[in-house]
């Protein structure tokens, strides 16, 4: 109960004047007196929250307040919040997040990305349709700037469709320097590791058993799990592909990333490729934000 409320109860069962009330109870009377009008732009601010909440669901006060600055709104995170409250909004609780591997020296076995095409990193997703049959994604993205650059599904996906899908992308992004992946026989295949050095990339590739080291793909992967995959029913493998799309569109190009300040993949990207030093793009956030950015895993 507010101070306001309280010295509305007392004055009404003690039937005492509101002058002593006030100041038994050390409230301000131009306090108490002062009547609350919402912002005139309370009631559209409102519908906004409401509209970007139902549109993403999977999305907090935070990265709405982030799209909300982009749609032209002034407005900081803790009025978001507070309207974000009052309307009933939020967002189920995550699983807990997983450990990660430590050397005896407390540093993290993983090569860091430093700028664009510097690691890539690519992973499976399975889901299936609505007859249950499987469908299987290649997820692949720059470490860096965190933007997706290709979600291919099919019913099969063996090593000679991964290197059909490298030498797209290697034409349209360039060469990275690395490719990070788990141990699985479509990327430890014979013609997938000839073919990389020919081509100047180096691959890593991660201890079995420790998705944590592969921590970028598996956060990836979980967001697609998470706003995807779990909201859509699959009728078709066809359909699985324009709706997959979609959101890689959206999760490039409008969804603002955390770890990025909440830019968007795309948008730093861009930024990067217009500074001569892209490492300073990240000398704003804090090592401990950097470090946590890694080790989300399937969240």
């Amino acid at each position: 109960m507010c101070s306001s409320d309280l010295v509305d109860l007392v004055t009404e069962r003690l039937q005492v004047p509101e002058r002593r009330a006030c100041r038994v109870l050390s409230q301000p009377r131009t306090t108490q007196r002062r009547m609350c009008e919402p912002p005139d732009d309370e009631e559209s601010l409102t519908g906004d929250i409401v509209d970007l909440a139902t549109q993403f669901g999977r999305y907090g006060y935070r990265r709405v307040t982030a799209l909300l600055k982009a749609q032209g709104w002034r407005v900081n995170h803790k009025r978001v919040e507070r309207i974000w409250r009052r309307e009933g909004l939020k967002v189920p609780k995550k699983q807990p997040k997983r450990g990660r591997l430590w050397l005896n020296d407390g540093s993290c076995i993983r090569l860091r990305p430093q700028r664009p095409n510097h690691v890539w990193a690519y992973d499976f997703v399975s889901c299936r349709t609505h007859d249950g049959r499987a469908v299987r994604m290649l997820t692949l993205i720059d470490e860096f700037s965190r933007e997706c650059l290709a979600i291919r599904a099919s019913r099969h996906l063996k090593a000679d469709n991964i290197l059909e899908i490298l030498t797209e992308l290697f034409i349209l992004k360039g060469v990275p320097e690395h490719i990070r992946s788990d141990n699985g026989p479509e990327f430890t295949a014979k013609a997938v590791r000839n073919w990389l050095p020919k081509v100047g990339v180096q691959t890593l590739f991660i201890q079995p058993g420790s998705p944590w080291e592969n921590g970028y793909i598996e956060s990836f992967n979980g967001k697609l799990r998470d706003e995807i995959l779990n909201r859509e029913v699959f009728y078709s493998l066809k359909e699985s592909k324009v709706l997959v799309e979609d959101w890689r569109l959206e999760y490039n190009n409008r969804r603002p990333h955390s770890g990025l300040g909440y830019m968007t993949p795309a948008a730093f990207a861009a930024s990067c490729i217009s500074s001569a030093s892209p490492t300073a793009q990240l000398q704003q956030y804090t090592t401990e934000q950097m470090d946590n950015s890694l080790i989300k895993v399937g969240t």
